[in-house]
């Protein structure tokens, strides 16, 4: 992939912070500027979270193996929204006292539902490098996994915090819906082949 690519998929996934810095410079956040941020980077760490499922889908439409190596880019933006989300509600709700998180964390299961795809999402982030890659071995994959776990964490605390207006959290949950449902469909075909393939040798021999 040319690095001209990989250098404007940078570009653009920075522009979503410009954007919310350039709103609240200029005062355009509404009432509560606070929740207009925290909410925004909460929503774009769950398109980046969407983006990078979506890669592999894309490379397979599109019949072009380059793709994929913007997914750790996507991933990576992914985490960096969602901890920007994270630091917000800390500051802005919490004012870093730690008996005031571990109370949220108790009473709230949406909040709760959201540090947990954060710690998942965290080790994710550590172990993205090549290097880190080779060091673990089939391990690696086993460990990226969790992201599926993460979007549909996601959609739960989405959906556990919404009150009466549902829409939101039923798009995300055909947007993660759908992706993960193209994996297991793709899983299935691959192990059905695995099986045929199986049953021809052992008619062969």
């Amino acid at each position: 992939m040319p690095v001209w690519i990989r250098v404007l998929v940078f570009i653009l996934c920075l522009q979503p912070l410009v954007l919310l810095l350039w709103a609240a410079v200029a005062q355009q956040l509404g009432p509560d500027p606070a929740e207009a941020l925290m909410h925004a980077a909460g929503e774009w760490a769950a398109r980046f979270l969407a983006l990078t499922l979506l890669v592999s889908p894309l490379r397979s439409w599109l019949d072009w193996p380059p793709l994929l190596r913007l997914r750790r880019m996507l991933g990576l933006f992914a985490f960096f929204y969602a901890c920007l989300h994270l630091l917000l509600f800390l500051h802005y709700y919490l004012g870093w006292e730690g008996a005031r998180v571990w109370e949220e964390l108790r009473e709230r299961p949406y909040i709760a539902v959201g540090f947990v795809a954060w710690l998942i999402l965290l080790p994710l982030a550590v172990t993205s490098t090549r290097a880190m890659q080779r060091r673990l071995g089939r391990h690696w994959g086993l460990l990226h996994r969790g992201i599926y776990g993460v979007a549909a964490l996601v959609c739960l605390h989405v959906l556990w915090q919404a009150r009466s207006d549902l829409g939101e959290a039923l798009v995300w949950l055909l947007v993660f819906g759908g992706l993960l449902g193209w994996r297991l469909i793709r899983y299935g075909k691959k192990h059905r082949g695995a099986s045929n393939a199986k049953l021809l040798d052992a008619g062969g021999g």
